[in-house]
């Protein structure tokens, strides 16, 4: 059985903004209330250790590995519990150029026999956390764009 998340937001800052401070992962602990912790080399192929606290729920560690990094645009990594097939879960960030902005994408497929035993927490706790985790990205990206230097009004009179 497989089961989908899905959730976007809207982002004033720009994606190279959005993609520094989600590949910034000695920074969760700043900014993350769903993922406190990650480390690991952000390269395909290598494990991440990610630490979750759920809204909720107990904290927990897994350590996925990352299956695709596009800079600037996406990441993608696989968690697996125990086994293959017993609860996998495909999560990807997908960053998409939105006007003056990004939309960030943040999803996840969950797949194997525990799916069905876990899905009234995905669908309410692992959902809060990724809602959680956006607006709190939006906030820390926006803040870091409105504290660069403006650029200079373009049409003046000059000197």
């Amino acid at each position: 059985m497989a089961h989908e998340l899905h959730t976007e937001i809207e982002i004033g800052a720009p994606p190279a903004v959005v993609w520094a401070v989600l590949t910034d992962l000695p920074a969760y602990p700043d900014w993350n209330p769903f993922i406190t912790s990650s480390q690991g080399a952000l390269a395909v192929g290598e494990r991440l250790v990610n630490r979750l606290e759920p809204p909720g729920g107990r904290p927990i560690t897994f350590k996925p590995t990352i299956t695709e990094i596009e800079d600037g645009r996406a990441l993608s990594w696989l968690g697996r519990l125990l086994l293959p097939g017993l609860f996998d879960g495909r999560h990807r960030f997908e960053l998409v150029p939105s006007g003056e902005g990004t939309r960030l994408l943040n999803m996840e497929r969950f797949a194997g026999a525990l799916v069905p035993f876990m899905r009234k927490s995905l669908d309410t706790r692992t959902h809060a956390g990724f809602e959680a985790m956006n607006t709190a990205l939006k906030v820390r990206a926006e803040s870091l764009t409105e504290s660069r230097p403006s650029h200079p009004t373009r049409g003046g009179t000059g000197s």
